[in-house]
This record gives C-alpha cells, structure tokens and sequence, in this order.
C-alpha cells in the first residue's frame, strides 16, 4: 500500500511538472524557428520568465461565465479535458521492474479508453458555452474524435497482437530492434492520428481562429482556459509516452537497460514532443475536408494494411 502511494504522489508531480516542461519548449523551439522575440527576452536570461509571466496573466484575469451557459458543465469542462490523461499515464511503464503505478492486463485498452475521455472535455465546453462559436467548435471536435479514432485504435492493434499482449509492460518486454520496420506504418498512423485528437496543429480545425474565434473555448479565460492549454501540453506527454511505448521500445536503449530505462523512455518522450512542436511551426492548418480525407482516405487503410501485415507475419513465425 505505501509503495503504491509513493508511486501515485511521484506520478502527480511528474504530471505537475512534465506538461509544463513541453510548453516551456514550445514557447523556445517556436521563438528560435519562427524568430519571435518576446519568448527569448522574458526575464533576461534566454526568456526563462515565459511561462511565469503566462501563469501570472491567465491568474489575474477574471473568470466569467456567459448568462445563458450551462454553468455546471461549464465548469467542470476543463477538469474532464485534464485529468484523464493523469489517468492514463497510471498504467504508462517508465522502466523496468515494476517502475509502473499499476501494471493492468488490458492496460492499453484501459489507455485508449480513458485518453478519449480528454477529448469529451471539449466537446462539453463547446455545448456549455451557449454561443455558436462554441457550439461549432464542439461538432468538429467530435467529428475529429469519431475519424481518427479508428486508425489509431487499429495502429494499436497492430502492436498488440505483435507482442501477444495488451500489457503496456508485456509489450515493451516483448518489443524487438527489427520492430521498427515492421511496424514503421502503425508508429506514423497512430502518432499522427493522437495529434489530431489532440488538435495540434496542423489538425486545429477546432479552434480555427479565423473561422470560428477559439473554436469550444472562446467564452473561457482565466484560470480554466489555463487549465485547457495545459491539458494540451499533458495530451502531448501522453501520446509521446504511449508512442514510445508502444513502438519504441520503452526503456529499452543501447545500454544499461536496467539501471538507466527511465532515462531513455524520458529521452524518446522528449524527442516525439519535439516532433510534435516542430509539426505546428512548419505546416498550415488543414481545411475540415482535407482533415477528413485524410482519415477515411489514408490512415485507415493504411492502419488496415499494418494490422494485416502483422497477421501474416506472426502467422508466418509460428
């Protein structure tokens, strides 16, 4: 019982600290790509008062509600966008030997189950709002929920029946180098299937500015927008961790597995982050068509081919 409340209060303050980590990168990577200026001057030295001078603002700012929104699901939007990821990352292994909150079985059903649960949060903030902005926002993003959903759950697939397992930790226990080709399609179908359910550019249909204002948060400020961009930045440490996870190897690294697979699970979740910021400094937002195509009309044959793939292969191993 104390070794699992030790893990949970270790797992909250890396859930505390990790999605904050992501966003101060993105604030340099896109200053250093995109020559802004402001976040290499904030606080001096190479603009390490950034994120400090964004919390300040959003704390300052008052915290209205639209007389005519469901003020309940209102409030408790921003919370339900959040918190499943912290869910989530119980299940996610750093390392070997039991460096896991809690091993399940089903543990990458139980993953993708509850990461799809992040997504409700906006579709209730664009309801709550009562404002057509919102409302749209809302309907793309669970148009966006229900398209990708289907390449990612098949990636997913694809790995699992490789490693004859649902156990994050069975799989990366399973995971071997010549994986990497074999399950290269899957890697890209699933990780670019998650930045579009996070709606991270250039997937941000939802939030499309010049259309729609802010898409489901227009009528949020303060504290719980805050809480909405950090659940983004949160969405991005999960995908990476279960990118990792689940094609990557996990722990494993080119030496001392055992002693340092913390570190290389950290150093392939920092890196896909990477990736994912270099994708929103170098692409323009798709149009809701070209979104939608690119799912029915790309990723989920492409994920079909994968899984069908993986079949012919176990069966050929056997």
């Amino acid at each position: 019982m104390l070794e699992l409340v030790v893990k949970l209060v270790l797992l909250a303050a890396a859930f505390a600290v990790l999605p904050l980590l992501v966003g101060q990168a993105e604030h340099k990577i896109m200053a250093h790509m995109q020559g802004r200026l402001g976040p290499m001057y904030a606080g001096a030295f190479h603009g390490w008062a950034q994120l400090v001078a964004d919390g300040v603002k959003f704390a300052q700012k008052e915290d209205v509600i639209p007389r005519a929104a469901d003020r309940r699901i209102f409030k408790l939007a921003p919370a339900v966008a959040l918190v499943p990821y912290l869910v989530v990352l119980v299940v996610v292994p750093i390392g070997p030997g039991g460096q896991v909150v809690l091993d399940l079985g089903p543990g990458l059903f139980f993953a993708l189950a509850v990461m799809g649960v992040g997504v409700i949060g906006a579709i209730m903030a664009g309801w709550a709002s009562a404002n057509k902005y919102s409302l749209l926002g809302g309907m793309r993003v669970a148009a966006q929920l229900m398209s990708y959903e289907l390449p990612m759950v098949f990636a997913a697939a694809s790995v699992a029946m490789a490693a004859g397992t649902l156990s994050l930790t069975g799989i990366v226990e399973e995971w071997r180098w010549w994986w990497l080709p074999w399950q290269a399609v899957g890697a890209v179908v699933f990780f670019v299937a998650g930045l579009a359910e996070l709606r991270r550019p250039p997937f941000d249909m939802p939030v499309a500015d010049s259309e729609i204002i802010f898409g489901p948060y227009t009528e949020y400020g303060g504290l719980r927008f805050a809480l909405f961009l950090l659940a983004e930045y949160a969405g991005i440490v999960v995908l990476s961790a279960l990118t990792t996870v689940l094609f990557l190897g996990g722990w494993n690294g080119p030496f001392l597995e055992t002693e340092l697979g913390w570190l290389w699970t950290l150093l392939k979740v920092f890196a896909l982050s990477f990736v994912v910021i270099w994708l929103r400094v170098s692409y323009p937002r798709l149009r809701e068509d070209q979104l939608q195509r690119l799912a029915w009309a790309w990723l989920v044959p492409l994920s079909l081919a994968q899984l069908a793939l993986t079949g012919v292969v176990k069966i050929a191993m056997a």
